[in-house]
């Protein structure tokens, strides 16, 4: 079961479809085999960069049924099972939980206006989830639309003894981090394990303000473990040297709407998934861009022969 202690990288995977738009089964091993050799302590899937909205909910069931039977109990599985409703969320919630889930993941719907209105969902929320399964509070301003102030993250951590992971993604958002950090250490609310987002653009700085690890699907997860051990380690030079290095990628990811179709591109190249296939609707990349990511990666590759040569 997910705990409050998880940390590390809980890599987001994407969901692999082969070029007529089904379910690559095949991919789907592949890149959990290549999550797991790159560090990943953890995984997460039907997040809002797994298409979850695309999937039937036949599909969903069977995509996480795949990926935690290649698991195989080797690290945790966390589950999206956000929803319109709640019957769809308890169903979801209940049928990953038997087969193998270790928590689930709550994003808040952009209906939420005020603080009583957000912390009641989740009140809500875990009802129809069952109060022993563990669920982490997914904070993504940019995509929900809902405000979620550290305040509230405290309430709900408060009103629900099975909260016990945020998935930090706000923007800006690392003084939030501190203030949530600070709460706990003097007291005023029980420590719950922060992992953070965002494609890992700020994830040396949010290692530092106390965050636990990442959970992002960056398609170089290799950074995202090495940065988030050097930091661990003291070596803070080191680890920003690392994620420089990446980071002319990483911000190229980060780009609105166009960010998956870009890290399956990779990923593809990679020969971690087969295709770079998205449901519609989708963006496609121009010729242009994918000359642009193909540069990219080529200073990626040149500069870790650099490194493994120094």
């Amino acid at each position: 079961m997910l705990t409050s202690a998880a940390e590390g990288v809980y890599v987001i995977c994407p969901t692999p479809f082969e070029s007529d738009g089904r379910l690559d089964i095949a991919s789907t091993d592949r890149m959990v085999e290549a999550y797991l050799k790159a560090g990943a302590t953890g995984l997460t899937i039907l997040g809002i960069m797994g298409e979850s909205p695309k999937l039937a909910a036949e599909e969903s069931l069977t995509f996480a049924k795949q990926v935690m039977s290649t698991v195989a109990g080797r690290v945790p599985v966390v589950v999206g099972v956000s929803a319109a409703g709640f019957a769809a969320m308890s169903g979801l919630s209940r049928k990953v939980m038997d087969v193998g889930a270790a928590g689930v993941m709550i994003a808040p719907p952009s209906t939420l206006r005020t603080d009583d209105q957000i912390v009641s969902y989740y009140a809500d929320a875990v009802e129809a989830i069952g109060a022993d399964t563990p669920f982490v509070i997914q904070d993504y301003p940019l995509a929900t639309n809902v405000v979620m102030t550290p305040k509230v993250i405290m309430r709900i951590i408060e009103q629900s003894p099975s909260c016990v992971m945020l998935k930090h993604e706000d923007w800006p958002g690392l003084d939030k981090i501190t203030t949530l950090r600070r709460a706990s250490a003097e007291g005023q609310v029980r420590r719950v394990s922060i992992l953070c987002g965002n494609g890992g653009l700020f994830l040396p700085f949010e290692m530092e303000r106390g965050a636990d690890g990442a959970m992002t699907g960056y398609a170089y997860p290799e950074m995202l473990v090495g940065v988030v051990n050097l930091i661990k380690q003291g070596r803070r030079q080191e680890a920003h040297d690392l994620f420089d290095r990446h980071l002319p990628l990483v911000r190229y990811e980060t780009q609105p709407n166009l960010g998956l179709a870009v890290r399956k591109y990779v990923l593809k190249k990679r020969g971690i998934i087969a295709s770079d296939t998205l449901r519609k609707p989708g963006p496609k990349l121009s010729p242009e861009t994918i000359a642009e990511i193909d540069w990219l990666m080529e200073r990626i590759e040149r500069s870790q022969q650099g490194s493994l040569a120094a």
